[in-house]
């Protein structure tokens, strides 16, 4: 539920296992925040009493983690309203202890003006969840032609720029994008996708599409983006970073790149890392993804890549679509799967399989992206933003439609039993969401 009703004033937040990724921290210990900002969190805070005018809140022994940062995720608002609007996609991320996260500037109007960026922000600031950021386009209209004026697009508060759901496809187009961005030291995000190669794929080539009758999308669309984008950024010094990658010699190729000093990340989202092309079974719309959910031997290199540093981050890829586009044959369903409430619980996944370390998994959704994105937020550090979580890494629950507070409910984990539940999260010093007993 959600819960804006505070009382103002100091929080003690006491009995938790304070977890840090940024500085290593993992130790008992408690948070004292005042109005906005973290006063201190440290091991051992409290342990000769709490301030008399803070009001007291115990953890119970839970964890409490910075607010996750995603950078990726789609509202329909302005323009597909009917699919999410800033209030229930504010109310799904609190739920899955997201505070700050980024919007792709695929709506109607698209993100190419200052008009927009500010309304974006106005609406995010009237309902008072998550901290809402937004993408600038990249081209006008997202035609992949002509460049936005993306200083001026900066100046309202573009944190990067992406044509989003779509590659900037033409090389030309491209090459002067990260030119004219490099120059600003602005960032260029990429949905590395060769569309002449994809065009009609429905899903990954292989058996499994060959068994099912449905049109393939080749690995190499994903590669021969890639490989041609790390040469623009040669040619220009641009700064880029791949959204979602999904394959294993795209992943190397950035590995590759990231040795020869050039300035390029990547991120991928949970549905590569934790399934594979088999969940389409027998036409599953709910696992209709764009990149397509690859091969076992993909997801076994994602994991090795987010393990060895290769992968810089891990974003939700929420792109919520209405029942009326995904309850279709698969060959005529929306691509898209929503994300943000299972953010938390599949990547903690990599922890309960052994793969990773609690703070390294945690790093890739607090600090790593805020870092990335230049965000002040993803850390438990006295003068941050009071953006917290609260959360239990064991707490089991099942991915249901029921449990989902996105308005679309097209989760490609539905069904999945999972671990990690957040038991309160905390915005800008508000509680903004507490679990129902």
């Amino acid at each position: 539920m959600a819960v804006t009703d505070d009382i103002p004033g100091p929080k003690a937040y006491v009995n938790a296992r304070l977890l840090d990724p940024a500085s290593g921290l993992d130790a008992p210990g408690g948070v004292l925040t005042d109005g906005e900002r973290i006063v201190a969190a440290q091991a051992g805070l409290f342990s000769d009493g709490t301030p008399a005018d803070a009001e007291v809140i115990d953890c119970a022994g839970a964890c409490i983690a910075p607010g996750l940062v995603d950078i990726r995720m789609h509202t329909g608002e302005p323009g597909q309203e009917h699919k999410e609007t800033l209030s229930t996609a504010g109310r799904a991320a609190v739920a899955g202890g997201v505070t700050s996260m980024v919007c792709l500037p695929n709506t109607e109007p698209v993100i190419d003006d200052m008009s927009t960026v500010e309304f974006v922000a106005r609406r995010a600031r009237k309902h008072g969840l998550a901290k809402v950021y937004c993408y600038g386009a990249v081209t006008k209209g997202l035609a992949g032609i002509e460049l936005t004026e993306m200083g001026m697009l900066a100046e309202s508060g573009a944190v990067a720029f992406t044509d989003g759901l779509q590659p900037v496809a033409d090389a030309q187009v491209m090459r002067r994008a990260l030119a004219y961005a490099g120059t600003f030291g602005f960032l260029i995000v990429q949905h590395a996708e060769e569309p002449s190669l994809s065009k009609g794929g429905m899903m990954n080539v292989g058996e499994t599409a060959t068994r099912l009758g449905l049109s393939g999308i080749p690995p190499q669309a994903e590669i021969i983006m890639v490989e041609r984008d790390i040469r623009l950024v040669e040619m220009t010094g641009g700064r880029l970073h791949f959204a979602h990658l999904s394959t294993a010699e795209a992943v190397d190729a950035v590995r590759q790149a990231k040795a020869r000093g050039l300035t390029i990340t990547c991120d991928t989202a949970p549905p590569y890392f934790a399934l594979n092309e088999l969940a389409v079974g027998d036409y599953r719309t709910f696992a209709k993804l764009s990149p397509p959910l690859r091969s076992e031997s993909d997801r076994q290199a994602i994991i090795a890549g987010l393990m060895d540093g290769t992968i810089d981050a891990i974003a939700s890829d929420h792109l919520p679509e209405d029942e009326e586009s995904k309850r279709l044959p698969f060959a005529e369903a929306a691509f898209g799967g929503t994300g943000l409430e299972t953010l938390l619980p599949i990547t903690m996944e990599l922890v309960h399989n052994g793969q990773m370390d609690l703070l390294a998994t945690l790093s890739l959704i607090t600090d790593k992206p805020a870092q990335l994105m230049g965000l002040n937020g993803g850390r438990l550090v006295a003068g941050a933003a009071a953006d917290l979580m609260v959360f239990d890494p064991d707490a089991g629950w099942k991915v249901t439609e029921e449990r989902l507070h996105s308005k679309s409910k097209n989760s490609p984990f539905d069904g999945r039993p999972v671990q990690g539940q957040v038991i309160r999260t905390v915005v800008d010093g508000r509680t903004v969401y507490k679990r129902a007993p």
